[in-house]
């Protein structure tokens, strides 16, 4: 297998396909007694088998595997694959990650007749890197690379702002790594957040629409629509927030958005910041956490004469940026301390660890949050540096070395049919 004959064949393939087409040239390559991929949902907290095409009833809710304490979380989390013999002829279990810059779309999942040698597990993790440009390539085509990522049906108002937040939730650079995690409130309130990444610039926002419901994703939409076609047309952060907030004035119904732009230079680290009536974000540095107070202009929207001030931002290599909306500072949400648990997650990516932020707000509100919860966390290695860790197909080799494990399989008895 070559990756150029994997990319070719998933091309030829219907786009609800490709995925089948590629596990079963894997499983005819390498002997497999299955090969299955499986797919994030839009929590991060859980998997959905996608099995054989034509098998896959989309008419019912996927099928959900939680991740918290299982193998496949180990797998996302360290980015490292695992390999699983455990001896008296049982089946070898391979899980690798299914990644791209940092964005952990899935699993690949394999069960071989006995473990793979280093070659074997170098074409295993060029298929799983493989497989998430194929992911990426495909989902445009077809719904069931969304439908396997909703585990619980959404509300109208969720679809609506799943759609407002960038394809993939985490990126990584040589100069930063960023994740996104948002927890819709049992009525959505018009959360959301968002990157792009130029040549020169990585600029950020985080907004939080008033209200509720559809009436707060519609608002959201509106202000969502007018950055980015500010920041398309090459506009600069203030001329961003002039066109966000004049969209809402004339559109927004009296509505108004709090948020925080970010623009910072990956030429030499020069950041800029403006604060639209939003929570002050938080600054990990040197193992302190510490809340940046800026100065605060009023909402997006807000019906009084004012101007947006574009403010300097204190950020060294070696910081962690961690941007919320007010769904993180709930009353319940004095349960957990929040900064210390930004201190004992600073070892995580950002991917894992704005996961585990927004795990704790909604333990703490025993699953039932009465506004949206919203975490960006970015980590700034600054100008010149790289600690890129999203390829992992190059560290494949070095797993092959088996884990013996008294954990039971998760998933391996769900009743999904892997891809054969």
């Amino acid at each position: 297998m070559t990756l150029a004959g994997t990319l070719a064949a998933a091309e030829a393939a219907a786009p609800v396909e490709s995925l089948d087409v590629v596990a079963r040239m894997l499983q005819e390559h390498l002997g497999a007694a299955s090969v299955s991929f499986l797919i994030t949902d839009f929590t991060g907290s859980s998997v959905v088998r996608l099995g054989v095409a034509g098998t896959v009833d989309t008419d019912e809710p996927a099928r959900r595997i939680t991740l918290r304490g299982t193998l496949y979380d180990d797998v996302i989390r360290t980015q490292r694959p695992s390999v699983e013999d455990k001896g008296d002829g049982a089946l070898v279990r391979i899980v690798a990650p299914v990644t791209n810059r940092g964005d952990a779309l899935g699993l690949l999942e394999l069960f071989l007749p006995a473990p793979p040698d280093a070659e074997a597990m170098r074409e295993i993790g060029e298929t799983a890197h493989a497989l998430a440009y194929i992911v990426i390539a495909n989902r445009s085509f077809t719904d069931v690379y969304q439908w396997g990522r909703r585990t619980t049906p959404l509300s109208l108002a969720a679809e609506i702002q799943h759609r407002l937040l960038p394809a993939s939730l985490a990126c990584e650079a040589a100069q930063f790594a960023v994740a996104g995690a948002l927890e819709p409130a049992d009525h959505v309130g018009g959360d959301t957040f968002d990157y792009v990444i130029d040549r020169d610039t990585v600029q950020l926002s985080v907004t939080d629409a008033m209200g509720h419901d559809v009436a707060a994703s519609l608002l959201a939409t509106l202000l969502v629509g007018a950055l980015r076609r500010a920041r398309r047309a090459g506009a600069d952060l203030a001329e961003q927030a002039r066109q966000a907030h004049q969209a809402l004035l004339d559109h927004g119904r009296q509505g108004y958005v709090t948020g925080q732009l970010l623009r910072i230079s990956l030429l030499d680290g020069k950041t800029e910041f403006i604060n639209a009536g939003h929570p002050w974000p938080l600054r990990m540095r040197n193992g302190q956490v510490r809340e940046i107070t800026p100065k605060v202009d009023m909402p997006f929207g807000f019906h009084a004469p004012h101007t947006y001030q574009v403010q300097s931002l204190d950020l060294r290599p070696g910081d962690r940026l961690v941007m919320l909306t007010d769904g993180m500072l709930e009353r319940n949400a004095k349960n957990f301390d929040l900064s210390d648990l930004i201190v004992r997650t600073r070892e995580l990516h950002p991917r894992e660890a704005a996961r585990t932020l927004i795990a704790a707000i909604v333990d703490a509100n025993n699953g039932h949050l009465q506004d949206d919860a919203t975490v960006m966390c970015l980590d700034w290695h600054g100008v010149g540096q790289s600690r890129r860790d999203a390829d992992t197909g190059a560290d494949l080799a070095d797993a092959s070395a088996p884990t013996r494990s008294g954990r039971a399989l998760p998933g391996a008895d769900s009743g999904a049919a892997p891809l054969r």
